[in-house]
């Protein structure tokens, strides 16, 4: 294989990040966004984000450069229930640098087993990331 698959470390700040914020008490909408860094190989935290939208998230990621995050939603079920699913949403813009692409993608699975998520989902485009994408995505989870 000419090109080896790059497959960064998960910051260890971050991994102690992502267990509190799996057992997190509020029952806002809230969101952790990371990139890679790139000279370290490492997934870090970018940004935290607490009571936002999907419509809102979408705002903060870039248009052209691919991040990971993970979401923490309010999912108002058909039968009136109410739950706080952890969604892993890669977003993985058309138009990225190829090695960014690559680096990404082979660290996603790792980010995933290491947040122990299984709600995961990619966008290829940021305005994809809606409301309604995301309880269309979640509805086959019932």
């Amino acid at each position: 294989m000419s090109e080896s698959l790059v497959v960064c470390e998960v910051d260890e700040d971050l991994v102690k990040k992502l267990k509190a914020f799996r057992f997190r008490k509020e029952t806002n909408n809230a969101a952790i966004i990371m990139k890679i860094d790139k000279d370290k190989q490492l997934v870090t935290l970018e940004e935290e984000h607490e009571d936002i939208s999907p419509d809102e998230l979408k705002d903060e990621l870039p248009e052209r450069q691919p991040r990971f995050i993970v979401y923490s939603y309010k999912y108002q079920h058909d039968d009136g229930r109410v739950s706080y699913p952890l969604c892993f949403i890669f977003s993985s813009p058309v138009g990225c640098r190829p090695e960014q692409q690559m680096m990404y993608a082979g660290s996603k699975n790792k980010l995933v087993q290491t947040a122990e998520l299984t709600k995961v989902f990619e966008i290829r485009n940021t305005e994809d990331l809606t409301e309604e994408w995301l309880k269309e995505k979640l509805g086959f989870f019932r």
